[in-house]
């Protein structure tokens, strides 16, 4: 079974996520470095992908610089999404050439990866009580009742079968967290809402409800089940020098 490197990067500025995330795009690329996931926790940003319309951020530039949300556009799929504290983002650096489950050609495709990651983070909301679902053409974890809210947005990019970008996950409910997605319509979908793991535990009656989880234990969470649906052994690992040391070593 192959080696997924984990590495946690903590809270930090968009750009400075995405310097590391091209670095590790690149050294996977060149096989210097096996399977990745980066974990991050961003300061407040708004992020337009590929397929993004200016009209979903219902905010000018100069108001959202005066809350602190920066604003950048990206080569991720999907329209325009909100990062912010409490919120668990992962960036799976992965050679989409490799063995997975699901694969039935040289490559694992895009769509039967982005069903993976879905099912990763449905199992990690279940280990927590909180039963998901997927909605037909709309990426994503969702909860079951109606109105559907969304739990987590997945947009991805693949270039020579290396993906980056990939899913974010609503754990806490920061206050500017929530301020931040009321700046836009979230991935062009203005008939359903945002939530939380926080919210729908504590929307539960009390009998039912589980104790609200850590953004830690959550990040744990999602790569346990992420090492299970990619059929992954876990190393985690402290700089992306360390993962190329491993690496080499284990080639």
């Amino acid at each position: 079974m192959q080696t997924l490197h984990v590495l946690q990067l903590g809270r930090m500025r968009y750009a400075e996520a995405l310097a590391v995330q091209q670095r590790a795009v690149a050294l996977r690329r060149e096989g210097s470095i096996g399977d990745l996931l980066l974990f991050v926790e961003h300061e407040p940003v708004i992020t337009l992908g590929r397929n993004a319309h200016r009209e979903n951020i219902l905010v000018n530039e100069s108001a959202l610089a005066q809350q602190g949300i920066e604003l950048y556009e990206t080569n991720r799929g999907g329209d325009v999404t909100y990062h912010g504290p409490g919120q668990l983002v992962g960036y799976p650096i992965l050679d989409l050439r490799g063995e997975f489950p699901q694969k039935r050609g040289p490559y694992l495709g895009p769509v039967d990866y982005v069903r993976l990651l879905e099912e990763v983070l449905m199992r990690s909301c279940g280990e927590f009580g909180v039963t998901t679902q997927r909605i037909a053409g709309c990426t994503g974890v969702w909860t079951l009742a109606a109105p559907e809210k969304k739990l987590a947005a997945i947009g991805v990019h693949v270039t020579v079968g290396i993906t980056s970008h990939g899913f974010a996950l609503n754990v806490l409910n920061a206050a500017n967290t929530s301020h931040g997605f009321d700046c836009i319509i979230p991935c062009g979908i203005a008939t359903r809402g945002i939530t939380s793991l926080q919210s729908e535990i504590e929307s539960k009656p009390l009998c039912d409800q589980q104790p609200v989880p850590t953004l830690q234990q959550v990040e744990h969470s999602v790569a346990r089940h992420f090492s299970r649906v990619f059929a992954r052994n876990l190393l985690w690992t402290e700089s992306l020098d360390e993962a190329m040391t491993v690496n080499t070593v284990s080639g």
